[in-house]
């Protein structure tokens, strides 16, 4: 078997507080392959936060602790804030939330397209400008020569999306952290921007973690599922079984889902368990 991308030991994300040490994540523990894994919960569950800790983005007063982060082999804990700006990126890029606080409002759509890619390539001006085109092409946004020479207000929510997967993807990173990726775009472009993803896992043999609150779009779309409650991983499943998951989490946040297949007059609440909360963090490592 194969050693995985990455792997993560007994994560630990912590924020001090006037109440005392807020634990946003805690002991998540699991492995990324060549696959597609999704990360799945309610606002507030962590989803986030382990994305963004494994990119030593948590700033202080945020503390991040682990057993390790190995990115094939290497504990990204031990490394440098420089070092880690070579793994920004290049070797890993994340796709945030919201597009409209990542793109720089006075830049232009290309030279911020351009500037990431020249950033980890010796590319020429001419050359940088030609992939930006395509890897927006790629992202189906038309007439692309017209979004390079724009301004990031001009463009409207689905479009920054698509533009920020595009300047994410064009390093050609070997991990792909997409955080709501498809949140802001309609279905048939949501359809695009997911098989544009799959591509480019099956292609060029990268690894996915596909954050959302999602499920039946993570069911269809990745391999495996962890599903996390309070900062904690309450299950872990294949992801086209996820509609056959055990724990009352799962199933509760399943049931709380319209269905074509089997409409209902009255959607069920999900009850909550304190146990659930306390419960040790279920391995996602395989």
């Amino acid at each position: 078997m194969m050693s995985p991308l990455l792997d993560v030991e007994n994560l630990w994300v912590k924020f001090p507080s006037r109440q005392g040490v807020f634990d946003a994540v805690r002991g998540v523990s699991f492995t990324l392959g060549r696959e597609r894994l999704g990360i799945v919960g309610e606002s507030g569950s962590g989803k986030s936060m382990t994305g963004r800790a494994i990119l030593r983005l948590i700033r202080p007063p945020g503390i991040v602790q682990a057993d390790h982060i190995n990115l094939e082999g290497v504990n990204l804990l031990k490394k440098s804030e420089r070092d880690m700006r070579a793994v920004r990126g290049q070797r890993i890029s994340m796709v945030m939330q919201d597009p409209k606080f990542s793109l720089n409002p006075v830049m232009t759509i290309g030279d911020q397209i351009i500037e990431a890619y020249r950033l980890h390539n010796a590319a020429s001006k001419s050359d940088a400008y030609q992939k930006s085109l395509d890897m927006l092409e790629a992202v189906s946004i038309r007439d692309p020569e017209r979004v390079m020479r724009a301004y990031p207000h001009e463009m409207s929510g689905g479009m920054g999306q698509r533009i920020m997967i595009a300047m994410m993807l064009i390093p050609n990173p070997e991990i792909l952290i997409a955080d709501e990726p498809t949140s802001a775009l309609d279905v048939s472009v949501q359809r695009q921007v997911l098989d544009i993803m799959d591509k480019l896992v099956k292609d060029r043999g990268m690894g996915l973690i596909f954050i959302s609150h999602d499920l039946n779009l993570v069911a269809d779309f990745c391999d495996r599922v962890l599903i996390m409650y309070a900062g904690r991983v309450v299950e872990v499943c294949d992801a086209d079984k996820l509609h056959d998951a055990k724990h009352p989490y799962t199933r509760g946040l399943l049931n709380s889902l319209p269905r074509l297949d089997a409409p209902r007059a009255r959607l069920e609440v999900l009850e909550r368990d304190p146990e659930w909360s306390v419960a040790p963090s279920v391995s996602g490592r395989i």
